[in-house]
């Protein structure tokens, strides 16, 4: 098979992407040019490296066996790049991504014990969705994810070699209202027939994305008035009297003076499952290190 570098840095960036479009975006090209290179690509396996769907892209089986092998090839000539540069040893950095919820409380306590304990490592960070973050792990963009889960908890891909998926927490959601506003005399909670009319603060959805901030089965069509994907923006148009929503339990530290978080009473309790996920195999130290720092910051939370 003939294959370029730049054809394989093309397959592993569609694929971390899901779109054409923001691959392109990411590596300075144009979309037609992302394209030639996918299909010369497709042309030198005899295979569909692609499926192709409304709103995005995604890998099929033959896509996914090559990028294995192309993930691991262009790690190992930048590592080749780098010790003919001599460049610094990266074997201290690790790349960890979470889900938005989790970065406010969670992530930033477990990393802030990790720099007292091991400041050599160097962990750099990014927040996402769950399939942006998975598509990350896959690509090798990411060492390691902290992913939430509805049940039954399923894993997050149906992909191979199937990910790690490490339980951290069980959590539960809760609803942010106004500490001065209607909800104020409620006490603890409140019934689904009074949130009916409430206006909602939620995170724009696309097509693989929920919505996240409107209470799930809410009866009739919620009514969305501020879309932002920052958990803490959310709760500060809430402590502004703006509109309510969801929160996790787990970001209690993180609630902001003026809101109050309140349980729905008549209905299932809605559990999030915290989990801990990677590509299967063994780890780097400085990886390990990580992990245990955030297992250990969930245990605290779990309490």
């Amino acid at each position: 098979m003939d294959m370029t570098l730049v054809g394989l840095r093309v397959l592993r960036e569609v694929a971390e992407r899901g779109t054409f479009t923001a691959a392109a975006e990411a590596l300075g090209y144009t979309q037609s040019a992302v394209s030639r290179q996918v299909a010369t690509l497709e042309q030198a396996t005899g295979a569909r490296l692609f499926d192709r769907y409304p709103g995005g892209v995604r890998l099929t089986s033959a896509g996914q066996a090559l990028l294995r092998h192309a993930v691991t090839a262009l790690e190992a000539l930048e590592a080749a790049d780098r010790e003919l540069r001599g460049a610094q040893d990266d074997s201290g950095r690790v790349r960890l991504g979470f889900f938005p919820a989790a970065g406010a409380v969670m992530v930033a306590r477990a990393l802030a014990a990790l720099r007292r304990q091991r400041p050599h490592i160097q962990v750099s960070t990014r927040e996402g969705t769950t399939p942006s973050l998975v598509r990350a792990l896959r690509t090798g963009a990411l060492d390691l994810a902290v992913l939430s889960s509805r049940p039954p908890y399923r894993s997050p891909d149906t992909d191979d070699p199937p990910l790690h998926v490490e339980p951290l927490l069980e959590d539960r959601l809760l609803v942010a209202v106004p500490a001065g506003g209607r909800f104020a005399n409620s006490g603890a909670s409140v019934t689904i027939e009074q949130l009916a009319g409430e206006t909602w603060i939620a995170s724009p959805a696309g097509i693989y994305e929920p919505l996240l901030g409107v209470w799930p089965g809410l009866p009739g069509r919620p009514r969305v008035q501020h879309a932002t994907r920052d958990w803490l923006t959310k709760l500060h148009l809430v402590a502004a009297g703006l509109g309510i929503t969801t929160v996790p339990s787990t970001m209690l530290a993180a609630v902001p003076p003026g809101v109050r978080l309140v349980e729905i009473d008549g209905v299932p309790e809605e559990r999030r499952r915290v989990s801990l996920v990677r590509l299967p195999g063994a780890g780097r130290a400085s990886v390990d290190a990580v992990a245990l720092a955030l297992r250990d910051e969930a245990g605290v939370l779990a309490e």
